[in-house]
């Protein structure tokens, strides 16, 4: 009985400690097939002020420092949204274009609580007037935010299939 009891009692523990030690990342990959050409989907995606069309929640934009789509340049996105408890909730994030040579790829980084996202968006010419839009994410966690990771990374998935619906909606319906 006490060996029944030991184990169960261990359980939890050894959970949180393969979490914190092992557990910090997540990593996927989403595509979506967009009917316009990859031009104009491109230009699109490249305004960040567009992301108000698409993202939900999506507040401001603010540049920090160098231009606009450039490598290098950081900015500063806020984000807020009702939880189903109709609790209001900001995030803020901070940007920083790694890679832009649209209208082939972008890669970019998001730092906001806890959370560090590198995102990989690379378009492909299909025909004249379809494009495919492949987006890549890892996600690397902190602190509490990587048990949300652990038991929740379908909740990320999600998202971004929204977010990648509701761009092509948005380029489509343009």
């Amino acid at each position: 009985m006490k060996k029944i009891l030991l184990i169960v009692l261990s359980f939890p523990i050894t959970l949180v400690l393969y979490i914190v030690l092992f557990s910090n990342s997540i990593k996927y990959s989403e595509e979506i097939i967009i009917n316009e050409n990859i031009d104009a989907v491109t230009l699109l995606f490249d305004n960040p002020y567009n992301m108000k069309e698409y993202m939900y929640g999506f507040q401001s934009y603010n540049l920090v420092s160098g231009k606009i789509g450039e490598n290098g340049s950081k900015s500063e996105i806020i984000i807020e949204y009702l939880n189903e408890d109709s609790t209001q909730h900001k995030i803020v994030m901070n940007e920083e274009i790694i890679l832009n040579n649209l209208p082939t790829e972008k890669k970019v980084t998001y730092k906001a609580n806890g959370v560090f996202n590198i995102v990989s968006n690379r378009f492909e010419k299909i025909s004249e007037n379809k494009t495919r839009f492949i987006n890549e994410q890892e996600f690397i966690f902190k602190g509490y935010k990587k048990i949300i990771g652990f038991f929740m990374p379908s909740v990320f998935k999600e998202q971004s299939k929204v977010y990648l619906q509701n761009f092509k909606d948005f380029v489509e319906n343009h």
